[in-house]
C-alpha cells in the first residue's frame, strides 16, 4: 500500500506498532506538525535519526492523548506506534520533512512457535529485574507481534530498527533471544559498576571497566 506525503519526525529512537511513546514536543515546526495530526486525527511517522542523516524505515504514529500544553505552545503528549512504513522519496517544501512512504507488514502472519515466546517473555522479565525497571504492562500474549512489546526495554537503537524492519515474528523472536543473551550480562556489569562507583574512594569510574 502506497500513501501521499506522510509528515516525518526525526529521533533518536524507534516505536513499533501498538507500543506508546510519550513526547515533548518544543520546536516550531514540530508543534505545527503534531498540532495538524491533533486537529485531523491523522498520523505522523517516527523515523530514527542518525549522524548522516535518518534511515529509511519507521512507524507511524498517532496522538492518543495531550499530557499538557505550555503557555509557549509546548505540549506533552503521548502517542501509540500503528504502522511501519519505508520512505520512497523525502519532500522538504514544508519547515519539517515529509516523505512518499509504502506501508508494510509481516510477510508472514503465522504465530511464532511458542517455545521462542517463552524464551524471549523470560529474558524480558531478566531484564527488567538487572535494570530494577517496573513492568509497565503485562505483554499481551494474545499479540501475534509479541516481540515488538518486549524490545521496549532494550536500548540498542541500531538492533530495534533491524527488529522493526523484519517482517517475521518468528525471525524477530529469534534475533531477540539472541541479542538479549548477551545483552542481559552486558547491561548487569553495567548497573554492577553503576552502584559501585560512587564507593570507590574516587567517586567515578572503577579503572578498567
Amino acid at each position: 500500500m502506497q500513501s501521499g506525503l506522510l509528515p516525518l519526525f526525526p529521533l533518536q529512537v524507534v516505536v513499533f506498532p501498538r507500543v506508546p511513546l510519550p513526547l515533548h514536543i518544543f520546536e516550531e515546526r514540530y508543534k505545527e506538525m503534531v498540532g495538524e495530526a491533533i486537529q485531523n486525527t491523522s498520523e505522523f511517522g517516527i523515523v530514527l535519526a542518525k549522524e548522516d542523516g535518518i534511515v529509511n524505515a519507521g512507524c507511524t504514529v498517532v496522538v492518543e492523548k495531550v499530557l499538557k500544553t505550555y503557555p509557549d505552545g509546548r505540549m506533552d503528549i503521548l502517542t501509540r506506534g500503528s504502522r511501519r512504513f519505508e520512505i520512497l522519496m523525502l519532500n522538504e517544501e514544508m519547515s519539517y520533512l515529509r516523505g512518499e512512504v509504502e506501508f508494510f507488514d509481516d510477510e508472514d502472519p503465522s504465530p511464532a512457535p511458542i517455545e521462542l515466546q517463552h524464551k524471549a517473555l523470560e529474558q524480558y522479565r531478566t531484564l527488567l529485574e538487572v535494570a530494577e525497571e517496573e513492568l509497565a504492562a503485562e505483554p499481551d500474549l494474545e499479540d501475534r507481534q509479541l516481540s515488538f512489546q518486549l524490545a521496549q526495554s532494550i536500548r540498542d537503537v541500531d538492533f530495534l530498527n533491524m527488529l522493526l524492519r523484519t517482517r517475521s515474528e518468528t525471525e524477530r523472536l529469534k534475533e531477540l533471544n539472541e541479542f538479549l543473551a548477551s545483552y542481559i550480562p552486558r547491561q548487569r556489569q553495567v548497573h554492577r559498576v553503576r552502584k559501585v562507583a560512587p564507593h570507590n574512594g574516587f567517586g567515578g569510574r572503577v579503572a578498567g571497566l
